[in-house]
This record gives C-alpha cells, structure tokens and sequence, in this order.
C-alpha cells in the first residue's frame, strides 16, 4: 500500500512512540538504534504492527 508522506510520518511517529516506550520490535535492532529508525525499518520491510483504515 501506498501512503502519503503526512500518512507516513503519522505512523512512524506512532510506532517511534510506542517502541521508545518498551513495546517490542520485529526487526533486528542493535543497541545504538533509535525508535525512528527502528520504525522506519519495520515499515520497509513490511513488518509494521499497526492497520491503517
């Protein structure tokens, strides 16, 4: 699916919020990463916990 870039930053920011508050990630992490990253990363490669309607 395709997203706008404010549908986007919506969700990275969503995702960001909850990984930086301990929600678990499903992509491989390394110790420096930052929530952002680690969103973004889950959103490439499809892995993204989160259903847009």
């Amino acid at each position: 699916m395709s997203y706008t870039r404010y549908e986007r930053a919506r969700i990275i920011g969503a995702r960001s919020l909850q990984i930086g508050m301990g929600a678990p990630t499903f992509v491989d992490t390394g110790e420096t990463d930052e929530p952002r990253d680690i969103a973004e990363r889950e959103m490439s490669e499809g892995k993204l916990p989160i259903t847009v309607k």
